[in-house]
Formats: structure tokens, C-alpha cells, sequence
């Protein structure tokens, strides 16, 4: 076979492998929204750090049983990698469940975006990576400007610094990646996050943790937002460079308002419309600007 056959070749599998990162994603995101709306029905049952407690130790429990990692043979850095992202992963639910009791989801949503955005920034060499990263921006921020009449400020910084930790959730799961084979090193630093999350849940929902209900709703939280979305995003950061991946979750926001609009019947204006094509030609151009520098 020629170099340049060779080439071809190479570039055909990269594209496939990229096709799949993309698909993994949305398939993420889609997960997510569905575990959120289930989420919406345990607050009033264990509050937001109660369900955050749930989440990661339900969550925890199924990736320990399915993934069986192995403790011993791992170095230093390994142990590094896994305990910040676990700290990364109770902080950033907590922060942004905190915001969610504060403030409106759109919002929410928009200023936790910040986080992602800033990331693309930092980490992209190309001219045009900043162009995605501004049409992503300019996409959420109309998705999310009814939601800023009367902000509430605390609600508004935790979901900055929620923002903050999303960035850095993205940054430790593709190194996750790399040092762990399949989804070990998510299942240690799951269980991280949900022995850390124990002791803010137990003081904030007490025995209301332990009402039948209760668990069997956390179990399905924990399965649709933590497990399904945060394995698939940890596979396809093994492929798409860290501000491709950020810009596309600008996706979050987007889907969140087609699900409302599909399942809710929440009517969306043309500004609505207009903010999902934005994120939508922001994601394309940031995946396809991720493989054209990877060559």
C-alpha cells in the first residue's frame, strides 16, 4: 500500500472514530435530560444534596459490580488522577444542584456552560475553534435569557463555580481515560465522589435516604445521569481533543429546550429556534475543526 493510500486509510478510521465520539456524546446528553427530569421528582422527597448522595453512591455501586476495577498495579499519578476526579465530580453536582434551588434551569445551565467554554478557549490552537466557541456562546446565552429577570447571586456562583468544575471534570476524564482501560478509573473515582457525598447527604435528607421511593428513584437518577453519560463522554474523550468536546456540550442546553418542547409541550419562539441551529453549527464545526487538526 502507497503512503498516500495509507493516508486515506488512516483518515477514513479517524473520521469513523470521530462519527462515533459524536454519537457517544449525544447519546450522553440524551440520557441526562431524561435522568434530570426523573431527578426533579426527589427534591421535595431528600433535597439537593440528598439526591447528589444517591446519584453517586447508586451510581458508584453499579460501575464497582460491572466494571470490577483493579486496585493494585496502578501508580501514584494513577491515584492522582482518579481522587481529583472524584473530588471534581461530587463538587460539580452539588454546585450546580445548589443553583438549580436557586435559580431558573435555562440560567442554570447557561452560566455552568461558562466553565466548558472557557476551556475551548484555553486549549485551541486554531483561529476557528474560537468561532465555534462564540456561536456556541451566543446559542445558550438566548436559551437562557428569560431566565435572568431578578437573578439570585449565590444561585448564580454556584452555577459558575459549578462551571469551573465541569471544565475540570472534562480535562480529568479524558486523562482518566487514558491511564484506566474500559471504564475502571470512572468506577474508582465514582466511588470517591459517593464516599465523599455521604456525609453532606446524611446531614441535609437524614432517613429520608433510605424511604423505598426514594432509593428506587436515586437508582434510576444514578443510572441515566451519572452512569450512561459519564461513561460514554469518558470513551469518546478517548477521540475528540478536550475543546471540540467542551463546544458540543453546549449540545446540554439545546436538547434540554427540544425535550421541553417534544415532552412538555413548551413552546419554543424563534429566538429558541435560532439559539439550537447556533449550537447545533458550533458542534459540527468544532468536531469537524478537531479532525481537520488531527491530521
Amino acid at each position: 500500500m502507497t503512503a498516500e493510500a495509507e493516508a486515506r486509510t488512516a483518515g477514513a478510521a479517524g473520521a469513523r472514530g470521530r462519527i462515533g465520539s459524536v454519537a457517544l456524546v449525544i447519546g450522553g446528553i440524551v440520557s441526562l435530560q431524561f435522568g434530570a427530569s426523573v431527578a426533579v421528582l426527589l427534591f421535595p422527597r431528600a433535597g439537593a444534596l440528598g439526591v447528589v448522595t444517591l446519584r453517586l453512591v447508586a451510581a458508584s455501586l453499579v460501575l464497582l459490580i460491572f466494571c470490577r476495577p483493579k486496585v493494585r498495579g496502578h501508580s501514584r499519578g494513577d491515584w492522582t488522577t482518579v481522587l481529583a476526579f472524584g473530588v471534581a465530580l461530587v463538587g460539580m453536582n452539588s454546585l450546580f444542584y445548589q443553583a438549580l434551588d436557586r435559580i431558573p434551569l435555562g440560567a442554570a445551565v447557561t452560566l455552568e456552560f461558562l466553565g466548558p467554554l472557557i476551556l475551548s478557549v484555553a486549549t485551541s490552537r486554531r483561529l476557528m475553534s474560537l468561532v465555534w466557541a462564540a456561536l456556541a456562546l451566543g446559542g445558550v446565552v438566548l436559551l437562557g435569557r428569560e431566565g435572568f429577570d431578578g437573578l439570585n447571586l449565590v444561585g448564580a456562583g454556584f452555577a459558575v463555580a459549578a462551571g469551573g468544575l465541569w471544565a475540570a471534570y472534562i480535562l480529568l476524564s479524558a486523562r482518566t481515560g487514558q491511564r484506566f482501560p474500559q471504564a475502571d478509573g470512572l468506577a474508582l473515582a465514582m466511588a470517591v465522589a459517593a464516599v465523599l457525598s455521604l456525609p453532606l447527604g446524611i446531614a441535609s435528607a437524614g432517613s429520608a435516604l433510605l424511604n423505598p421511593v426514594t432509593l428506587g428513584l436515586g437508582a434510576a437518577v444514578a443510572l441515566m445521569s451519572s452512569v450512561m453519560p459519564y461513561t460514554l463522554e469518558l470513551l469518546a474523550l478517548r477521540k475528540l481533543p478536550a475543546s471540540g468536546f467542551a463546544v458540543m456540550m453546549s449540545l446540554e442546553p439545546a436538547a434540554a429546550a427540544t425535550a421541553g418542547f417534544l415532552v412538555l409541550h413548551q413552546a419554543l419562539g424563534w429566538a429558541e429556534i435560532l439559539a439550537i441551529g447556533l449550537v447545533v453549527i458550533a458542534s459540527v464545526g468544532a468536531v469537524r475543526g478537531a479532525g481537520a487538526g488531527s491530521h
